[in-house]
Order: C-alpha cells, then sequence, then structure tokens
C-alpha cells in the first residue's frame, strides 16, 4: 500500500523538505511513499532577492529537479486542512475543488506581510511576494514619464528591519537608473525605533549609519506611518511627506493555514514544533520553514523567518517525516551558528557571526559574499538525483 507525505509550498522549507524525505527514503529503499509538493508553482520564488531590480529574474524552475529525484507536484493552492482526517482540500490550477490524503504532512507555506488597518494601504507597495515586487518594478520604471517634483523623486520605506534596510539602501541606485544620475532623489525610513538599525542591534549599526549617510538615505526614528495616499504618507505625529513611492516592509506572519492546525502558535502565528519539528500535539504533522517556532540551540535562541533558517528547517522536517514512516530514529533539528548578511545597496554589505551580530566583513568584501550567497548558495542543486539527494542531507551546514 503506497503511503503519501504531502508538502504544502515550494519555497525553501517545501522544496528542501521534499528532497530530504525522498533521500531518506531513498537510503532504506522504501519505494511505496509517494513524496508530493502541492504548491500554485514548480518554482521557487528566490524571496530574499525581491528588494533588488529586474525582480522577474528572481525565480528557479523546480520540475526537472522534482522528476529526477522522483517527487510528485501538484499545481494548486491549500485552502483547508482537516488534521483528523489527515485530508487536505484544495483547488487545482484551474480552479476545481479537490482533496488530497496525505499519511504525514509538512506545512510549509511560508509567511506574508500583513498590513494595518490604515488609511490608504492600498497605495503602498512591498517587496514580500514576487507579484508584489514585479508591480513595485513597473511604478518605478513608470515615474520616469511623470513630470519632474519632489514626490515623483521621493520614495518612503516603512520600516527599519532587516527588509526595510535593504530595500531603501538599493533604492537611490535603482531610482537614478529611471530618473537619471543626477536627478534629486530622496529615500526615507519610516522606524519606530529609537537608533538607526535598532532592530539588528549594535553590531552592525555603524555600517547601518555610515552606510545610510554615503547613500542619502534619511531615517526617521520614533515614527511611523498613520496614513497613506496616492502621493505620499503622513505620520503619527502629523508630518506630511509627498512620496510616489510608499513601500511596506514590517507586520510579517506566518500562513493562515497553521492556524488550521490545532496546536501553540507565537505572536507570529508560527506552530511550536518540537526537535523533530512535529507539531505539538500532532501526531502526522510537521511544521517547517516561516510556519514554525522552532529551538535552534539550547540557549534559548529560535528560528527566524529568513532563507538561512527556512533551508535547514526544510531539510530536517522532511527527514523526520520519512523517518517517521519508516520506524527509524529522526535527527532532532539544531542550527546553533547564525550568521546575518545585510545588503547596502551600493556601500557594500555587512555580514555578522553569531546572535549578537559581530561584524566580520564589510562594504566591498561583505558585497562579495552577498552576491555570492543570493546567486549561487541559496538557489536549488542541480536536477541530478545523486547531486540533489546528497545536498539535502540534514547534517549539512547552512550559511546563507
Amino acid at each position: 500500500m503506497t503511503q503519501r507525505i504531502l508538502i504544502l509550498g515550494a519555497g525553501f522549507g517545501g522544496m528542501w523538505s521534499a528532497l530530504s524525505a525522498t533521500r531518506l527514503l531513498d537510503l532504506h529503499d522504501r519505494y511505496n511513499v509517494e513524496v508530493a509538493v502541492l504548491a500554485p508553482q514548480a518554482e521557487l520564488r528566490i524571496r530574499p532577492r525581491f528588494y533588488e531590480p529586474d525582480v522577474q529574474r528572481m525565480t528557479a524552475p523546480l520540475g526537472e529537479l522534482f522528476a529526477a529525484v522522483g517527487v510528485t507536484f501538484i499545481q494548486g493552492s491549500a485552502e483547508r486542512i482537516d488534521v483528523a482526517n489527515r485530508v487536505v482540500g484544495y483547488r487545482n490550477g484551474a480552479g476545481e475543488p479537490g482533496e488530497l490524503s496525505y499519511d504525514r504532512l509538512i506545512l510549509a507555506t511560508g509567511s506574508q506581510v500583513v498590513r494595518p488597518s490604515a488609511a490608504g494601504m492600498e497605495h503602498a507597495f512591498d517587496v514580500d511576494q514576487l507579484e508584489e515586487a514585479v508591480r513595485l518594478e513597473r511604478h518605478l520604471h513608470a515615474l520616469a514619464e511623470r513630470p519632474a517634483s519632489a514626490g515623483r523623486n521621493t520614495v518612503v520605506v516603512a520600516g527599519g528591519g532587516f527588509t526595510g534596510i535593504e530595500t531603501a539602501t538599493e533604492m537611490p541606485e535603482r531610482l537614478r537608473a529611471v530618473l537619471g544620475q543626477d536627478a534629486p532623489v530622496r529615500v526615507i525610513v519610516i522606524d519606530r525605533g529609537s537608533e538607526i538599525g535598532a532592530a539588528l542591534g549594535a553590531g552592525p549599526r555603524a555600517a547601518i549609519v555610515e552606510a545610510s549617510q554615503e547613500l542619502g538615505v534619511e531615517w526617521r526614528l520614533n515614527s511611523s506611518v498613520s496614513a497613506v495616499d496616492a502621493s505620499g504618507v503622513t505620520l503619527a505625529s502629523g508630518e506630511r511627506i509627498e512620496a510616489d513611492t510608499v513601500i511596506w516592509t514590517v507586520g510579517v506572519r506566518a500562513s493562515g493555514l497553521a492556524g488550521q492546525v490545532p496546536g501553540e502558535r507565537d505572536v507570529y502565528g508560527r506552530l511550536h514544533v518540537d526537535d523533530n519539528l512535529l507539531v505539538l500535539g500532532q501526531d502526522s504533522v510537521f511544521a517547517t520553514g516561516d510556519t514554525a517556532y522552532a529551538k535552534v540551540d539550547d540557549a534559548g535562541n529560535h528560528a527566524l523567518m529568513s532563507c538561512q533558517h527556512a533551508i535547514a528547517l526544510g531539510r530536517s522536517a522532511g527527514n523526520n517525516a520519512a523517518a517517521s514512516l519508516l520506524g527509524v530514529e529522526p535527527i532532532p533539528y539544531r542550527q546553533p551558528k547564525y550568521v546575518t548578511c545585510l545588503d547596502l545597496g551600493a556601500w557594500g554589505a555587512v555580514f555578522t557571526e553569531g546572535w549578537d551580530r559581530q561584524v566580520k566583513l564589510e562594504r566591498a568584501e561583505g558585497k562579495a559574499l552577498k552576491q555570492q550567497i543570493n546567486s549561487v548558495w541559496i538557489y536549488p542543486p542541480a536536477a541530478d538525483r545523486a547531486i540533489a539527494l546528497a545536498a539535502a542531507d540534514p547534517l549539512i551546514p547552512v550559511v546563507a
């Protein structure tokens, strides 16, 4: 009788779950277990790069890879999870409803920016999902057709966290590519923090401050946006900023599907999991990537909503879901090494190690590493069975 490991989502967590589950089944010569991925498209969307230009090319096809390793791809979107009956309700690529049964379920449906109910949020852009990043890119190119004005030349970035900083520091160069190298562009970050880059701690702060000054990126600290409209923003202080482009980068939450699985959740909606990434209180549902609140070490640190953690979480979730069907020992998820590589536009990048983010590389050296990460390390392995399955070993360290 064929069993099924069903994986919801083809992002970093989902793709690596599929490869890792297949790897362990292959090692045990178990070919009566189907590994299936349900997702809207058979492609990995390189979300960490959505702040860059030419965003349309930030995808990697997965069809040949899945075929090479024997993973079944099902085009569609999950809508309902019935853990009692081990069934997922979904709509296929044509919009028709259907159901998929499973023996083990891996929830890898990621996270999304959740915009607040502030007035005019429909006028804001974001770089969270590919479609929105493409919409922003088209908007930026269309600015060249508008009459010169302070608003046309101004971008407001709401949020001074990791994504906000990368988006803001890339923006002066992106604007000048459209408006001309001599255009008087202006980029303003609106942040609730009391210091520049407060969300990333003291380690990389000096680099962020230096890059912001060199690139002309302004910061409004202790500030928040109360309203957005087609020509700018109004801050909670009452200050008005004329800007034809407003980019929202705060308020990320786990996929709503995580809310359909009974269990404890953190403030971001992520499901609490055990060391093997099995959802607490469940016997057949694993969570991975941005849907999992998982311990990375024994010092009290937990995985972040990041590509770096999603890759390793995926490898562990797939392995352990397969292990539970095989009746073999799982490999507990641990990822004690933590690094960050923050892109700072034309200034370069800053690379740090440890949860206290000790700076190791800056400027051109940091940028070279960032480009290696973004263009090579986080992409799928080759569509070769041996190479792909070897890369899915959950004991391989991840630096991304």
